[in-house]
């Protein structure tokens, strides 16, 4: 696989937290991508505050990506504006903030990859209005 692999909140705390039923498939699926990895703040914040009842859950969450387990992608003021865009636009599912900045990073880095437990929204969100998603792990 080439290209830059999104990871989304609910793959990262199903990796980080072995009792997730997702956990083994997410493993698996970073386990075998050579790529790099990337990911948003607001997934970061996410997924430290999903593991805040997991013991030592936020301190790995960050040595994750401390360790280069992912390259963390900070939101610009051009990535915000893109950000409102997509809100307002998928207000009907509706797309939080986060799903809101890996789409925007996807329409920056030119990828359509993403590992995800959220199949049903990203299944929806397309990349400029147009292309799909790649939804990982398959089923």
């Amino acid at each position: 696989m080439a290209g830059e692999l999104l990871l989304d909140t609910g793959a990262l705390v199903s990796v980080l937290d072995r009792s997730q039923v997702l956990h083994e498939p997410c493993a698996a699926c970073l386990r075998g991508w050579t790529g790099p990895i990337v990911t948003t703040e607001a997934v970061l914040t996410e997924t430290t505050h999903l593991l805040g009842r997991v013991h030592r859950g936020r301190e790995a969450c960050l040595d994750f990506v401390l360790r280069g387990g992912a390259v963390l992608v900070p939101s610009t003021r051009e990535s915000l504006a893109r950000c409102r865009v997509l809100i307002e636009t998928y207000a009907d599912l509706p797309m939080d903030f986060a799903d809101a900045t890996l789409v925007t990073l996807a329409e920056e880095l030119d990828t359509h990859r993403i590992l995800t437990t959220d199949r049903r929204d990203f299944e929806v969100y397309r990349i400029r209005g147009r292309k799909r998603f790649d939804v990982l792990p398959r089923p």
